[in-house]
């Protein structure tokens, strides 16, 4: 349940239940106090039956008749029972139906007699229920010459009290609830009206995207719900602290990584000059030295120095590659790079495909594209060097006579290009990082050559350059990249900004 819910439930549980206690203390009360006026006045009227009429009848006459005929009143619901040693027992009661003191009567049965007899007590008022005829309060008041004379008078008096009481307070605990119900409704739905506010807010935060690109977090509690006089709105302006720290975080961090894109980009831009300075001049070095070759005196000493520059040049452009690599990814990640046109990825696959042939002539290269070609809006060279990367993995860490496939399809609304490969497959460990910077395959796909490790970052930059996104799936015989374009550019972005 809400805490609106139980909130409610508990007040009018709580209520409701002291409302109960009353009604039933206040009903006993009542009833004791009607209860005990009844005793008194029965025992009133007994006591006058008893010695202005009972003492004057002798015991052999002492029969209800007998009292009547002398001069007994005839009060309304009266019930009276004479128990004589000689005539035996006879009682009468009066009708109370409509409180006329000329009403009708009736006498008592034998079982009735009966009942009446049999629930007296010794001078004490008692409650005699009586078949046909009801509930009594009667007491017995015995006479000096042997005759008992019960008198009684009827208990519906009461119960109509107490049950127009208890209607009473149903009727009013029934009003009442309904009216604490909607109090409590809504005072609570006002006091908590601060926390659905929180929560609102801390939804809309939550539903932003935060773990990437610039960040600003616009959403507060309105100030109406932050006040701090309030235990509620105490947590509305906590929250809105907290969003203040965490903007600044964010923004502090996206500066931080765009410090650190630039540094990098500049850091590659810096490189590429003397990088390009140590290869020409390798390369002068080394044509110089084959030039004469021939003519040294000591071929052992220019064979040397050419072996130096050799691997000078050699390692110039492996630092060259690794340059390119980080400025491009540099550039990537600042939107930059891409040239958008209409690209058809049959054609990249078939030329992608001629140009790793050669590199591995020990595997077996396979293609299969649509006779019609699939295209999308997209930056053709970078798309093509997301199939050489692709390709340039494959090759390089499967085994001789893998079979590697490219394979080109439509499916939907997106264009999807593979590239699959029967080899040893990618160890579980390394595969969720297998696109991150500078990753390393391990030793069942290890590298025969030396690389920078940036390729497979390359190519899903470049994919979600495209609004796409490039997976993996790998098991030993069965490892392949799925590339995953939309054809239509403008519904990505848009289903992005919805997003």
């Amino acid at each position: 349940m809400s805490l609106q819910t139980r909130l409610m439930t508990a007040v009018i549980g709580f209520v409701s239940l002291i409302l109960i206690i009353v009604a039933v203390i206040t009903s006993a009360t009542l009833g004791t106090t009607l209860e005990r006026q009844l005793d008194e006045k029965v025992e009133s009227y007994a006591a006058g039956i008893t010695k202005q009429l009972v003492q004057q009848v002798p015991a052999e006459r002492a029969t209800v008749d007998n009292i009547l005929k002398g001069g007994n009143p005839q009060i309304p619901g009266l019930l009276f029972a004479v128990a004589s040693p000689v005539t035996g027992a006879t009682g009468i009661a009066f009708d109370n139906s409509n409180g006329d003191l000329g009403g009708t009567s009736q006498a008592l049965t034998a079982d009735q007699l009966h009942e009446l007899i049999s629930a007296l007590g010794s001078g004490t008022p008692a409650t005699v229920s009586l078949a046909g005829l009801g509930s009594y309060r009667v007491v017995a008041n015995p006479a000096s010459t042997g005759v008992v004379v019960v008198t009684g008078l009827p208990r519906d008096e009461i119960q109509n009290q107490l049950t127009q009481l208890l209607t009473v307070i149903a009727l009013a605990t029934i009003g009442g609830l309904i009216l604490l119900a909607l109090t409590t409704a809504i005072t609570i739905r006002v006091s908590l009206r601060p926390l659905r506010a929180v929560a609102m807010t801390a939804t809309r935060v939550a539903n932003q995207q935060l773990d990437r690109g610039e960040v600003t977090i616009t959403e507060r509690v309105p100030a109406s719900e932050a006040d701090p006089r309030t235990e509620t709105g105490i947590v509305g302006a906590s929250l809105n602290k907290l969003l203040d720290h965490v903007n600044t975080s964010l923004a502090s961090r996206q500066k931080n990584e765009e410090r650190m894109r630039r540094f990098v980009a500049d850091a590659s831009h810096e490189l590429r000059t003397p990088l390009a300075s140590i290869r020409g001049y390798s390369e002068l070095s080394l044509r110089a030295l084959r030039q004469s070759n021939a003519q040294a005196e000591r071929p052992e000493v220019i064979e040397g120095t050419t072996s130096s520059l050799e691997r000078i040049q050699a390692q110039s452009l492996r630092m060259t590659r690794l340059v390119e690599d980080l400025l491009l990814l540099a550039r990537l990640d600042e939107g930059q790079e891409l040239v958008y046109g209409t690209v058809d990825l049959t054609q990249l696959a078939l030329e992608g495909l001629s140009d790793a042939r050669p590199t591995a002539a020990d595997h077996h290269w396979n293609i299969d594209v649509p006779d019609e070609p699939v295209t999308i809006a997209g930056d053709a060279g970078r798309m093509h060097q997301v199939v050489a990367n692709l390709l340039a993995n494959a090759r390089t860490h499967t085994p001789a006579g893998t079979t590697v496939t490219l394979s080109v399809a439509q499916e939907g609304e997106d264009a999807v290009l593979r590239v699959h490969d029967d080899g040893p497959g990618i160890d579980p460990a390394i595969r969720d990082e297998l696109f991150a910077r500078f990753a390393r395959g391990d030793s069942s796909r290890a590298r025969q050559t030396g690389g920078t490790g940036l390729g497979l970052a390359i190519a899903k930059a470049i994919v979600e350059g495209h609004h796409g996104f490039i997976t993996v799936t790998s098991e030993p015989g069965d490892t392949t990249f799925t590339v995953r374009i939309p054809r239509n550019p403008a519904a990505a972005d848009d289903d992005t900004a919805e997003a």
